[in-house]
C-alpha cells in the first residue's frame, strides 16, 4: 500500500444508522512513462524540453546513425536500379516474337528448321528466367530496405503517448542505453487516485460505481466525480487497508497531479 490513510469523520450519531467515513489518498496522473532507447548509443538530438506538451508518435530524441542512414541510402539505391531487369524483360518480349513467327513459318513452309525453333525457344526460357530471378532479388532488396530503415527508426525515441516532457535525463553527445529512463512523459488528461481504506469501507465500493471525490486545492472548492477502477481482493497485512483506485477525468487539465484527495464511503455495518 502506498500511503496509510486516517480516517478523518464518522458521520452520523444516529442509532441503527450506518456511519461514514473520510479517507485521504495521492492523486496520480493514469500514465507516467519512464522512456528509454532501444539500443545503445550516442544521444545525437534533444528535441524536446522539460514542460513541453507533445504529440503520440513525436519524435523525443536521435541517436547518432550515420553507418545505418548510409546503409539505408545504399539499400535505396540498389531496389531504384531496375535497368537490368527492364533490359531482360524487353529482350523476352523480342524472342517471344521471334518465336511466334520461326513457328508459324516453320509449320506452314519449313523455312525455318527445327532447330532454330528450338534454340530460340530455349533463349526465351532463359529470358524468362533471369527476369524472374531479378524480380525475386528485387523482393529481398526491398525486404532489405525495410530492415534497414528498421534500424534507422530504432535510434530515434518517439512519444507513445501525447502528454508532457517532465524530465530528460540525457543530452547531447552523452550515452544513452537500452533500460535507462532517459525521458519521463506524463498524460494528465486522466488522473487516478490512489487510496487505502477499510475492509467495511471496501465492500461498499464495487468497479465501475461513481463516487465523488474532494480534492485538497482551494481552486477546486467542490467535488468531482470518480469511477472507481479497481478494489484491491486482498487487505494489506502491515496496515490492515484495502486499496482502491478512482479514475478521473481531467481533459481541462485543472487537477494537478500530487494533491490530496478524499473520498467519503459508509463504514459501518
Amino acid at each position: 500500500m502506498s500511503l496509510a490513510l486516517l480516517v478523518v469523520s464518522a458521520a452520523l450519531a444516529l442509532p441503527g444508522l450506518a456511519q461514514a467515513a473520510e479517507f485521504i489518498g495521492i492523486v496520480h496522473p493514469q500514465r507516467d512513462l519512464r522512456l528509454s532507447v532501444h539500443v545503445a548509443g550516442v544521444v545525437e538530438q534533444v528535441l524536446v524540453q522539460v514542460g513541453q506538451r507533445v504529440a503520440a508518435g513525436q519524435v523525443i530524441l536521435r541517436q547518432e546513425a550515420r553507418l545505418q542512414t548510409g546503409e539505408r541510402e545504399r539499400r535505396r539505391i540498389v531496389l531504384a536500379d531496375t535497368s537490368e531487369l527492364r533490359s531482360v524483360e524487353q529482350r523476352g518480349q523480342m524472342i517471344a516474337g521471334l518465336v511466334r513467327d520461326a513457328e508459324a513459318l516453320y509449320a506452314r513452309a519449313g523455312t525455318v528448321s527445327r532447330d532454330e525453333v528450338v534454340k530460340l525457344r530455349l533463349e526465351l526460357e532463359a529470358a524468362s528466367g533471369r527476369a524472374e530471378q531479378l524480380r525475386e532479388a528485387e523482393k529481398r532488396e526491398r525486404a532489405e530496405l525495410d530492415l534497414a530503415e528498421r534500424e534507422v527508426a530504432l535510434r530515434e525515441l518517439r512519444a507513445p503517448i501525447a502528454g508532457v516532457v517532465t524530465a530528460v535525463e540525457r543530452q547531447a553527445g552523452e550515452w544513452a542505453a537500452p533500460g535507462e529512463a532517459l525521458v519521463r512523459l506524463v498524460d494528465e488528461t486522466v488522473c487516478e487516485l490512489r487510496v487505502n481504506v477499510s475492509p467495511a469501507a471496501a465492500r461498499k465500493l464495487s468497479t465501475g460505481a461513481v463516487v465523488p471525490v474532494r480534492l485538497d486545492d482551494s481552486a477546486l472548492p467542490g467535488a468531482v466525480n470518480g469511477r472507481v477502477t479497481y478494489v484491491a481482493p486482498v487487505v494489506d497485512a502491515a496496515s490492515a487497508l484495502v486499496e482502491v483506485r478512482v479514475q478521473i477525468a481531467n481533459a481541462e487539465r485543472r487537477i494537478r497531479p500530487g494533491v490530496k484527495a478524499r473520498i467519503r464511503v459508509e463504514d459501518g455495518s
